[in-house]
This record gives C-alpha cells, structure tokens and sequence, in this order.
C-alpha cells in the first residue's frame, strides 16, 4: 500500500469513526428521552440524516449502540494479560490490565447516560450479564493460558468473577453519586476489598 493510499485509508478510518460517535450520541439522547423499547433504528437513523440500511453499516444492532465495542475490549484485555510478566500472581494481573483500561474509558455524561439507560431497562440489564459472562469466560482463559501460569479454569474463573463484581460495584457506586466521584479510586477500593488472602501465589495452582 502507498503512502497515499495509506493516508485515505486512515482518513476513511477516522471519519467511519466520527460518524459512529455522533450516532451513538443521537440514539442515547433518544433512548434517554424516548426509552430504549419505544425507540426503533428508523428513529435514530432519521435523526442522523440517514437511511437504515446506513445506520447498519456502523452498528449490526440497536443493542450494539449501548455496549459498544465490549468484544474488542475483552480481546484487547485478553492480549494485554498475555504479555504481563510471567511471574506475576493471577489477581494482580488481572486487576493491573483492568485498572488501566478503567483508565482509558472517558467515565463521562455519556458513560453515566449510557449506565442509567441499561439500569432502567430490564432487557438491557440482561443482555449486559449475558454479553458479561461470554467475555469474562475469554478473560479467564487468557489468564490460564499465561506462561507457567498453572492455574485451573475453576480459580480463573472466581477471579474473573470477582474482578467483574468489583466493575459493577464500582460502576453502581459511581452511578449514585452523579458520576461526581472518583471511579478509578472506587475501583482500587474494591480490588483491594477482593483480593485473596495469598495472592502472593498462584492460587489455585495445578500440579
């Protein structure tokens, strides 16, 4: 590929995004002001100025508007824990590669619109479990297939757990107080909560 084809590729690339972002902005105030179940894809897609089928080319669902990019996320996640040393026990791991994604996500007025939504719909407070335990089982093989890491799916699986039940926690937490506290410092509150007692080790350790 040439230099300029590379430049228009990129070019493509950001605009495709930009385009995403105003999307997903316009169908959370509609979902907001609306409800999510009274809001249908012709809605948002008339709001943005285009057609349907257009919509569908940015987003394969409404649903995918609310939860974005998670599957990128958790293999992205899954990478990051693949190239932490080796050495290092499970637990921190695992909350050192999630802290820093915490990081990395805008916790905004639009993350908190995006909270509230999924809070008030009962069929979104499901698909997020849903779409929740798919990713957790990545992250928790990613953590088994660590080098040297000789830990069984049962323990990867109880950290995984209680490292999403902290996000929730954290994200609860963050959600009553208006998005007006400090989410990274909640979360390090409750991995500090949650971590084992010999997270020293490699718990849960295979022979």
């Amino acid at each position: 590929m040439s230099g300029d084809e590379e430049a228009a590729s990129g070019l493509r690339e950001r605009t495709r995004r930009a385009v995403r972002a105003e999307l997903a902005r316009l169908a959370l105030d509609l979902f907001t002001t609306r409800g999510y179940e009274e809001t249908t894809v012709e809605d948002v897609a008339r709001a943005a100025g285009m057609s349907k089928r257009s919509f569908f080319r940015y987003f394969a669902s409404k649903e995918d508007v609310v939860f974005g990019d998670l599957e990128l996320m958790a293999a992205r996640i899954a990478e990051e824990i693949a190239d932490r040393p080796a050495d290092e026990p499970p637990w921190r791991c695992l909350t050192t590669v999630l802290a820093a994604w915490q990081d990395r996500i805008h916790a905004g007025q639009r993350e908190l619109t995006g909270l509230r939504l999924i809070e008030s719909s009962p069929a979104l407070r499901a698909r997020l479990h849903q779409k929740r335990d798919e990713l957790r089982a990545l992250v928790a093989e990613a953590l088994c297939a660590r080098p040297d890491a000789r830990l069984d799916a049962f323990t990867a699986d109880l950290l995984t757990g209680a490292a999403a039940a902290a996000l929730d926690a954290a994200g609860r937490e963050w959600l009553r107080g208006e998005g007006r506290a400090d989410r990274a410092a909640l979360l390090a509150r409750a991995f500090a909560l949650l971590e084992p007692r010999d997270a020293a080790r490699d718990v849960g350790a295979t022979a």
